[in-house]
C-alpha cells in the first residue's frame, strides 16, 4: 500500500475567555492512495474540526500531518457555485485563482465535462441544472486541480433521497475512474458503507478513534447494489451501536 496521508497524534483545543473546549483528541491515521474512508460519530464530535484541519483551514495544537507532497481538494457541503458563472466558468474558477488556467488545464476540465454528461451544458447557468448536475459541476471543479485526495463534508446532506442515491453513485464511478482518494465525513452510516472501503468511528467530544471496520463485499457493486448486500444490514447495525447515542 502507498501510503499518501499520515496523521499523527492529532489534538485540537478550542480557548474562550471562560474556558478551554478540547475537539479532537491524539487522533492518528494513515491514508493509503485509492482509500475510500469515511468519518462517522455523533453530532458536534468533531468530524468537521478534522476536516478542517486536513484541508489547512484550521491549525492543530498539536500534532502533525504529513501530506507527502500530496495535492488536496476540498468539495464543501454546498455546490457554491456562481449563478452568474457559466459551468465551464465555474470549473476553471479554481485554477483561476491559483494562476493555474493554462490552454492544456482548461481542456482538461472540458474533457472531465464531456466525459460525465456535462459537454452539452458546458454554456448552461447553474439555476439551469438539477441539484445532482451541480453537484457534478462542483465535483468537477474540484477535480480541476487535480487533486490526490478529496476531502469531503456532507456534500449531499442538500439533496433528496432519490438525488442523493444517484448523485452518490456518479461520484463513486468519478473518483474511482480518475483513481483518486477519498475522505469522507457524513452522518449518515448508509452512505458511509455504500461509498467506502473504510469506517472510522470517532467517540463524543472530545474525540478519539473508537473504531475503524473495513467494508467489504462479496462482489464489485456500485454503491446502490450494496444496499442490497445481504451485509448491508450487518455493517449498519455493528456502527450503528458502535455511535455514542445521546
Amino acid at each position: 500500500m502507498n501510503n499518501i496521508l499520515s496523521i499523527k497524534n492529532i489534538t485540537k483545543t478550542y480557548h474562550t475567555m471562560k474556558d478551554e473546549i478540547k475537539a479532537i483528541k491524539d487522533i492518528s491515521l494513515d491514508v493509503n492512495e485509492g482509500d475510500f474512508i469515511a468519518i462517522v460519530g455523533p453530532s458536534g464530535c468533531g468530524k468537521s474540526t478534522l476536516l478542517s484541519i486536513l484541508n489547512k483551514q484550521e491549525e492543530p495544537t498539536s500534532g502533525a500531518i504529513d501530506y507527502h507532497n500530496r495535492i488536496i481538494g476540498y468539495m464543501l457541503q454546498e455546490d457554491a457555485l456562481f449563478d452568474w458563472l457559466n459551468v465551464l466558468d465555474n470549473c476553471l474558477l479554481g485554477l483561476r485563482i491559483t494562476n493555474q488556467l493554462t490552454k492544456e488545464n482548461k481542456q482538461y476540465v472540458i474533457d472531465l465535462l464531456n466525459k460525465y454528461g456535462l459537454g452539452d451544458f458546458i454554456n448552461s447557468y447553474p439555476n439551469n441544472l438539477s441539484g445532482g448536475m451541480r453537484k457534478r459541476v462542483a465535483l468537477i471543479r474540484t477535480l480541476a486541480i487535480k487533486p490526490d485526495i478529496l476531502l469531503m463534508d456532507e456534500p449531499f446532506s442538500a439533496l433528496d433521497f432519490q438525488s442523493r442515491l444517484n448523485i452518490s453513485n456518479d461520484v463513486y464511478n468519478i473518483l474511482k475512474n480518475e483513481n483518486k482518494t477519498m475522505i469522507l465525513v457524513t452522518h449518515d452510516i448508509s452512505e458511509a458503507i455504500t461509498l467506502c472501503s473504510k469506517v472510522i468511528v470517532l467517540s463524543i467530544r472530545p474525540s478519539h478513534i473508537k473504531q475503524i471496520y473495513n467494508i467489504t463485499y462479496d462482489q464489485e457493486l456500485s454503491p446502490i447494489e450494496r444496499r442490497n448486500s445481504h451485509l448491508f444490514n450487518e455493517y449498519y447495525n455493528l456502527i450503528w451501536k458502535e455511535i455514542d447515542h445521546e
